[in-house]
């Protein structure tokens, strides 16, 4: 059987890191976080990087998943995944070394993603986003067309489909 590639999309706060936790032991998968690539590399995205390193952190996911995959390994790959040419080339990735490929949208209202924030400068369980980078964050994010086939979970999904 082919290995698969699970792109997660969303915006910050959203659940990606908890869900790439929840998927990747149910599909014997690896995964590959770009906030992980980023803390190795002495970046933290919620102040702010500049587009060049972010190519290099992309690269370098590209380089790992790559790797994983053609080891016959499934990879889930824990990033914004914005905007759609970002999508893309994961897509053309996955295709590349015949892997299945998964589009998972995590679809969550800007309302939720602000209280999840809020909740988080209390408990400090992550790293906090700037004002300024999470408004620029939320109004740029090129959510997926339904030309890309995504699978869309919404907070309410997110959370039965945890559960289970």
């Amino acid at each position: 059987m082919a290995p698969r590639l699970v792109l997660l999309c969303g915006t910050a706060f959203s659940g990606k890191s908890t869900v790439a936790r929840t998927v990747a032991p149910r599909l014997a998968a690896t995964v590959v976080s770009l906030d992980e690539i980023n803390a190795r590399r002495g970046l933290w995205g919620g102040d702010g990087i500049p587009v060049e390193e972010w190519i290099r952190t992309n690269t370098e996911a590209h380089a790992e998943t790559r790797a994983l995959l053609t080891a016959g390994t499934s990879v889930v790959v824990d990033d914004t995944s914005s905007p759609r040419f970002l999508r893309d080339g994961w897509r053309a990735l996955a295709a590349d070394v015949e892997a299945q490929f998964t589009l998972l949208y995590l679809d969550i209202d800007h309302a939720t993603i602000l209280a999840r924030r809020a909740a988080n400068q209390t408990s400090g369980k992550r790293q906090d986003v700037t004002d300024e980078v999470l408004t620029q964050h939320l109004a740029d994010f090129d959510p997926p067309g339904p030309d890309e086939n995504p699978v869309r979970l919404s907070s309410i999904d997110l959370e039965s489909w945890s559960a289970q």
